[in-house]
């Protein structure tokens, strides 16, 4: 059960089942990721995951209309979903890389 106002991070890949004539999916990818976009909230785009910073019922429609943008894209979609859920943290989108790199020296 989720916490209301509770910031979280969440990190998400999702992709449509098929790719185009060469292997890719990033069309798609570019597809969730406007929907990432537009919606204001804090995120960060790797090459293997897109992380949103914000409240539960805040993020979860996000997720939800990115995978529907997918969908744009072929019949079936994978989603891979992974949540770090920190009462009392905000601006953890860089705080987090932060002081690990304090740690290296490197902050």
């Amino acid at each position: 059960m989720h916490r209301v106002g509770v910031m979280a991070l969440f990190a998400f890949s999702v992709a449509p089942s098929a790719s185009d004539d060469t292997g890719s999916v990033s069309a798609a990818v570019a597809d969730a990721l406007r929907v990432v976009r537009d919606s204001g909230l804090p995120y960060e785009l790797t090459s293997m995951f897109t992380t949103i910073e914000g409240e539960w019922d805040e993020v979860m429609p996000v997720v939800k209309a990115a995978c529907d943008a997918v969908a744009q894209h072929g019949p079936r979609v994978s989603l891979v979903l992974k949540a770090d859920i920190r009462p009392g943290r905000t601006g953890q989108l860089s705080a987090k890389v932060d002081r690990v790199n304090a740690h290296l020296g490197e902050g």
